[in-house]
């Protein structure tokens, strides 16, 4: 393990595969409370969260973050990034279930949250249904039904989601946040903007869209608590057309401890928005009423 930044060091899990998971850890300076794993987006890597992590570390968690395939400094070294593999996204999804293991070891006993977004996000929920039995609780930031996202049948891309932040955007990622300075660090960082390959892309899709089927939940604890968030200009989810079905869809399917909020005027990356200390304020008020 070697430390990078205060209270952050690297390591590396061993995927069902072999291949070496980078992942990072922000230590907590109190006995931990509860472990957070976080859950990075498409064409962008986990450092990015290192602001909510240091946050929710402060608060009393031991919080970790890994790059998905195709992703990270070590997917760019390995010539691999915006590559998932021959098992695309049902390997990404299997690697944050090692992950979530590998924490559970170093932690036994301790209540594990996940929170994932966008991309991760979608990830997060094919693992609610194959995995979910080891979270106490997930939260889902910049979701969306994926169904109806699926770029294949709805248009969606990034030109069209930077379009609808209005006819004459600063940049080409405007559509991440308000706060001017986020697109720009976004689309100056080496490790960011890579778009996926289309086999990557369209397996996203292949594999997530069975989540669309209530029936699919049937197996998944219904008292498991969930916290989805979003903006209301976000592009992702159609600015909420794509996000309310799915948030119905899970009521639905019986989960009884489900809550939402939808933050108005922000755009796709909460996080980051100019109200992000309120969002992640708001996320550690929730993982605690969730996990204790």
């Amino acid at each position: 393990m070697t430390s990078t930044n205060t209270n952050e060091t690297r390591f590396s899990v061993s995927a069902a595969d072999g291949r070496a998971i980078e992942c990072y850890a922000w230590a907590t300076p109190a006995v931990p409370r509860g472990v957070v794993q976080l859950v990075h987006g498409m064409s962008e890597h986990i450092r990015r969260y290192r602001h909510v992590a240091q946050a929710l570390a402060v608060q009393g968690y031991a919080v970790y973050g890994s790059e998905h395939r195709g992703h990270g400094q070590s997917a760019f070294d390995a010539g691999t990034a915006g590559d998932f593999g021959t098992r695309g996204f049902a390997a990404l999804v299997d690697d944050m279930a090692t992950v979530t293991r590998a924490l559970r070891e170093r932690h036994p006993g301790l209540p594990v949250t996940m929170v994932a977004h966008s991309m991760g996000s979608m990830a997060a929920q094919v693992y609610l249904i194959e995995h979910s039995a080891l979270l106490d609780a997930l939260a889902l930031s910049g979701t969306a039904a994926l169904e109806m996202l699926d770029v294949r049948t709805s248009g969606w891309t990034p030109e069209t989601a930077n379009a609808s932040t209005g006819p004459n955007p600063a940049t080409p990622a405007d559509w991440l946040s308000r706060d001017p300075a986020v697109p720009a660090a976004f689309l100056a960082d080496p490790l960011c903007g890579t778009p996926l390959t289309l086999p990557s892309l369209f397996s996203l899709f292949e594999v997530g869209n069975c989540t669309a089927d209530t029936a699919v939940y049937a197996a998944v604890r219904k008292n498991l608590p969930l916290f989805l968030f979003t903006g209301d200009h976000d592009p992702v989810n159609a600015n909420l057309a794509w996000f309310d079905p799915l948030v119905q869809r899970l009521r639905a399917a019986g989960f009884s401890d489900l809550s939402t909020h939808v933050y108005g005027g922000a755009r796709h990356e909460v996080f980051n928005e100019t109200n992000r200390e309120e969002v992640i304020a708001n996320l550690a008020v929730w993982i605690r009423r969730a996990v204790g």
